[in-house]
């Protein structure tokens, strides 16, 4: 653990703090369909375009059966419209290297996983997708579903902040002003400086290179002596911007951000992960100045990078140590675990980004999960365990860790005898079965799938390991798959009918079985009316609330999942430290 990590964390800390305040600030436009931005005279009329054409008001709200409807219908169409779209791009345009349709179980993952912002990847994008696929079918869910999960984290804060009202907003009106205002300008951005690291953006024919030493290779015929390469082109650096600011994660490249046309400089690779963060981290700041309440904003905020740092330590500490196993046979350690990493980013960026993709629901690596020690593998496992709710997806990340905050706050109400309440409002019942909903539902998915896998020929003729590792390549597919996250261990085989709906299945109930309970949760909240906050009232600010929050993330977690980790994860390092058996 050298000094240019711990200087590294630091700067990357102190840089996310310092934008966390100005993008609240522009949020608080954003999300205020009155609210105005410098980029009004150009998107304003793009912006009531769509209103005209989707036939939306613009003005009008809605409670929260109607919000949650139009979401799931919005996400319903665009899951077809994709499906359609990679059933049929063999025969559309932006197809130079006449790449054929995918399979109806293929597609049906790819369309649920970019619909519900997992992107999840069962194939290798340059190899698989045409140029139309990768940016009308991908890109645009990269945009509306980062857009949603902004949009459904508005209508719970409006729940908390308003009193005695059904109504939570428009979600066509958050939806349309969070894609315009905010995700494209940033994506702009975010594009023209990764094109300046030397990110691709093109459409291309692939480039055939010349190998200066050819070599035999195995082919489907057999034998053959191979003299060229085919180096793949296209638009990624649009893909990427939008991929890390929405915390979506898939990559143009099937080697994603370990690849030098997506991630070329260790500038790139430190912007990167900035901007999974930001918008996140921006939204706790909106969420204190909605609630009237900055200090609450600053306590879930600080809960998270304790989260943050904790999860980034253990897997660093675990990558710079390097495998024992490999040190008995004389192998130097001192560049840490350095298999299925990039050499250019190493032990420390490997972690660090590895931490930072899972905390949230981005999915994007630089790194292969799969060849982490066992420890290491175990921190991004259970930071998808407890809901990716550590800045989180955007959006996404906010109402996860309010659902925790409500929890929390019941917990403590009944240890020390008091009525739960939150910030001025009584949290009855049916606010509370919401929250355990939003938790348990996928939690239970998830161990169900798992379980099924293990004992079933389909789900172990995928396993490239056996033993504990081969537990945890399944448990981590089911994990990443119902927390929306989409990374990989990446040793096991997925693309199969089996593993690609049930995989499919696992993305569609950790989206949208926990946007309706949160919904809910948001419109029994908006009913209440708010009491003054009294001496008998539960703190939601401060060291002890700090505390609260952790231990209700991290009990939650544990008292879930340790029983299976310790069966995966946890064991595999025993047997690592302790043992001589292989594995």
């Amino acid at each position: 653990m050298h000094a240019a990590g711990w200087v590294q964390l630091a700067v990357f800390t102190v840089v996310l703090l310092a934008v966390t305040k100005p993008l609240g600030l522009y949020l608080m436009r954003v999300l205020d369909p009155a609210g105005q931005t410098f980029l009004e005279p150009v998107l304003k009329p793009v912006e009531n375009l769509v209103y005209g054409c989707i036939g939306a008001e613009g003005t009008g709200e809605q409670d929260w059966k109607g919000y949650a409807g139009s979401a799931l219908v919005f996400s319903l169409a665009g899951a077809l419209f994709t499906y359609a779209l990679l059933r049929l791009q063999q025969f559309l345009p932006l197809n130079p290297q006449h790449f054929g349709a995918l399979s109806p179980d293929l597609s049906f993952n790819t369309a649920s996983s970019f619909t519900t912002n997992t992107n999840w990847q069962n194939y290798g994008g340059e190899s698989t997708m045409t140029y139309l696929s990768q940016m009308v079918a991908l890109t645009s869910h990269n945009f509306f579903s980062a857009a949603m999960g902004i949009s459904v984290a508005a209508a719970l804060v409006r729940g908390i902040a308003r009193q005695k009202t059904r109504l939570l907003g428009n979600f066509w009106v958050d939806l349309t002003r969070v894609s315009l205002y905010l995700l494209l300008p940033l994506s702009i951005i975010m594009a023209v400086f990764l094109m300046s690291q030397g990110v691709i953006q093109n459409f291309s024919h692939y480039v055939t290179a010349h190998i200066v030493e050819p070599y035999t290779g195995k082919t489907a015929t057999g034998q053959k002596l191979i003299s060229t390469q085919s180096i793949a082109m296209g638009p990624v650096a649009s893909q990427e911007a939008i991929k890390e600011l929405g915390t979506n994660g898939g990559g143009f490249m099937n080697a994603n951000s370990a690849h030098p046309y997506e991630n070329p400089t260790p500038l790139s690779n430190f912007v990167e992960m900035l901007s999974i963060f930001a918008i996140g981290s921006g939204l706790t700041y909106w969420l204190g100045r909605m609630v009237g309440n900055q200090k609450h904003g600053w306590s879930i905020w600080s809960a998270m990078l304790i989260l943050f740092l904790a999860g980034t330590m253990i897997c660093w500490w675990s990558e710079s140590r390097g495998n024992p196993r490999l040190t008995s046979l004389g192998v130097s350690a001192r560049q840490g675990n350095m298999e299925g990493k990039e050499a250019r980013f190493g032990a420390f960026d490997s972690a660090l980004f590895a931490t930072v993709t899972t905390d949230t629901s981005c999915g994007a690596v630089n790194s292969m999960h799969d060849s982490f020690l066992p420890l290491g593998g175990l921190v991004p496992l259970f930071n998808m365990h407890t809901g990716c709710v550590v800045f989180g997806g955007v959006g996404a990340g906010l109402y996860g860790i309010l659902i925790f905050v409500v929890l929390a706050i019941f917990l403590a109400g009944l240890m020390i005898g008091r009525t739960p309440e939150y910030l001025g409002k009584k949290l009855e019942s049916y606010d509370v079965m919401a929250a355990v909903l939003a938790i348990l539902l996928p939690s239970a998915v998830l161990l169900g799938f798992t379980a099924l896998a293990c004992v079933s020929t389909w789900g172990l003729a995928g396993l490239n390991n056996t033993g504990p590792h081969g537990l945890s390549e399944i448990l981590y597919a089911f994990t990443s798959c119902i927390n929306n996250n989409g990374s990989a261990f990446a040793g096991l085989s997925g693309n199969t009918l089996p593993y690609n709906t049930t995989l499919g299945l696992a993305m569609l109930v950790g989206r949208y079985f926990v946007i309706v309970p949160v919904l809910a949760l948001a419109g029994s909240l908006a009913s209440k009316k708010a009491v003054p906050v009294s001496s008998g009232s539960m703190p939601v600010a401060g060291a002890t609330f700090i505390l609260l929050i952790i231990g209700t993330v991290l009990i939650v977690g544990a008292l879930t999942f340790f029983p299976v980790v310790s069966l995966g994860p946890i064991v595999e390092h025993f047997l690592m430290v302790h043992s001589t058996m292989l594995f």
